[in-house]
């Protein structure tokens, strides 16, 4: 069978799996809804959140930023895996032990007012449209090349089908089908990293390949060859400093992510929270250390079938002509010698390679059997929709709980706030495909400003919330909307207005870093200046970080304490 015809069977088989599960999964009540009951055993819960973290980011646009970048592209590896440690060790248990649904839940609660909390709310929705961006635009590359569907169509597709599962069982729904996708992707990132890896070094396990192999030295002279840099050579694309930023900013913005946060509210209790976190690093390393040998192999592989070639000899590779048709792959003979070459300038290059298709064309440019290519086509979307289910309950959940449920009617049955939480699902879903038709970038960068945005609005009003309990609901605040502001213009001022990265040439990717350094300033400044929090939530906080399995007994804020 052709490899468009085994795609669309393993796509539909795996449409069908998610949608079963989903069947299966729906809930009646908000706690099923918002939280999946709480009754996630921690191995389920930790797979479940690595398929929400690994999103269309770290399977389809990951290995293609380290194929790119080289040396450089780790710090994606360091920061997302990174950020997972301080998740552990730092938040999960806690938030846990607080017993509430959502981050905007903690920060209104921890910080005694309203105000705070639709902050919070303001900041989870902002975060999470900008990440659904890259997972839509994911989504539409998938069934661009490989069902040959126009991108808009893809992403409607994929709307409908996550839209389906997310509607009816909200977290619970979400979370089971999350596990089912994590099977999906690992499987399919893995099969193609062994099989290049035993035809490229005769190894078949890609980390020993990679690190014990002459395959990264021979690619080193082949990059010298052409004019590039080393591919490990460090510092090329981005500076020292830079790369620091960037690695702290993804790594404190994955503590932050409140998609993330949120999934360790799905367990029994704190012990199970600690062991998600550590399940979850677990299934992350998998891929995780499979990606930089993929990266490696890949662009050895598309160089030697690429350069040097004729047009002619190109248009007979039956890859590469499907891959320029969805214009993510072009070819200019611009020196018309008959030969396309690739070099780092732009000005002569003649073969341009878009990121996010790396992963993907790898089982076509290895020649693999076309299962492994559609395997990998359904992991590409089983990656994509796992992050976008999570990111759409966020988005429900900041509109249905925290300002609906918490501000707006206190006395919702829980039927009625079931369906606000539905209704706002169809929405969020419908602003998501609108990115996912009009991307504002490629995966990774898009993914990567969402992690800035965190690491500098919800990382330290969580930390200081915990461990600092002189800091008040006026520095908390002033924190976040001061971090938030800032790191916001910065990217958005960079990238979509062509200003210069000012501020000691850093890029829009790292600025989460200086706008969590605001963020920490600002609070801890205004929280010492203004009158302290109110005794009980000093004392709450003294029961939080105390040794204890069971969840606080929170009481209702005094009306004098509340803004």
């Amino acid at each position: 069978m052709s490899v468009e015809a085994w795609t669309t069977i393993l796509v539909i088989l795996s449409f069908i799996l998610y949608t079963y599960i989903g069947w299966r999964s729906r809930v009646r009540d908000s706690k099923g809804f918002f939280v999946a009951g709480q009754g996630i055993p921690a191995v389920a819960n930790g797979a479940a959140t690595a398929a929400d973290w690994m999103s269309a980011a770290s399977f389809i646009s990951m290995a293609g930023l380290i194929s790119v970048l080289g040396y450089d592209g780790s710090i994606y590896l360091m920061g997302w895996t990174g950020g997972y440690v301080l998740l552990a060790l730092l938040l999960a248990p806690y938030l846990r032990k607080f017993g509430k649904y959502t981050v905007p839940d903690f920060v209104g609660d921890r910080y005694y007012s309203t105000t705070a909390r639709l902050v919070a709310v303001v900041a989870a929705i902002f975060i999470s449209l900008t990440y659904v961006a890259g997972q839509m635009r994911g989504v539409g590359i998938v069934f661009s090349r490989f069902l040959q569907v126009d991108i808009n169509q893809g992403v409607i597709i994929g709307m409908i089908i996550v839209g389906f599962f997310a509607v009816l069982g909200g977290m619970k729904g979400i979370t089971w089908t999350q596990v089912a996708q994590y099977s999906v992707l690992i499987v399919a990132y893995l099969i193609p990293a062994i099989a290049l890896s035993f035809q490229l070094t005769g190894n078949p396990f890609p980390q020993l390949a990679f690190t014990f192999s002459d395959i990264v030295p021979q690619l080193n002279q082949i990059q010298l060859d052409l004019g590039f840099a080393e591919y490990t050579q460090p510092f090329t694309e981005k500076s020292m400093l830079d790369v620091l930023f960037i690695t702290i900013a993804l790594m404190v913005g994955t503590a932050g992510l409140p998609h993330v946060i949120v999934r360790f509210y799905t367990v029994t209790d704190i012990r199970a929270a600690r062991y998600s976190a550590g399940w979850a690093l677990l299934f992350i390393a998998i891929l995780y250390t499979t990606a930089p040998a993929l990266s490696t192999f890949a662009r050895y592989n598309l160089i030697n079938n690429l350069n040097g070639q004729t047009l002619e000899q190109v248009s007979q590779l039956d890859w590469a002509t499907k891959w320029e048709q969805t214009g993510l792959l072009t070819f200019e003979d611009k020196n018309a010698d008959g030969v396309l070459e690739l070099t780092p300038d732009p000005d002569t290059n003649e073969i341009n390679i878009d990121r996010d298709i790396i992963v993907l064309s790898t089982p076509e440019v290895a020649n693999l059997a076309p299962w492994v290519v559609g395997l990998v086509a359904a992991g590409g979307l089983a990656a994509a929709l796992s992050t976008a289910s999570g990111l759409l309950l966020v988005i429900s959940s900041s509109v249905a709980h925290d300002i609906y449920y918490r501000l707006i009617n206190p006395r919702a049955s829980e039927t009625k706030r079931v369906m606000v939480g539905r209704i706002m699902v169809g929405f969020a879903i419908a602003i998501a495909g609108y990115f996912g038709i009009n991307p504002p970038g490629f995966v990774a960068q898009v993914v990567a400003f969402a992690f800035g945005l965190a690491a500098a609005s919800f990382f330290p009003v969580i930390i200081l919330g915990i461990f600092d309990g002189r800091t008040n609901r006026e520095g908390a605040i002033a924190g976040m909307v001061a971090g938030l502001a800032f790191t916001a213009y910065y990217i958005i001022a960079v990238n979509f207005y062509g200003m210069e990265p000012w501020l000691f040439g850093i890029s829009a990717e790292g600025i989460g870093t200086i706008g969590m350094i605001i963020n920490f300033a600002v609070t801890l400044i205004v929280s010492r200046l203004t009158p302290p929090p109110p005794l009980e939530i000093q004392t709450m906080l003294e029961n939080l970080r105390s040794p204890g399995n069971e969840p606080l007994a929170l009481e209702e804020m005094d009306e004098e304490h509340l803004d």
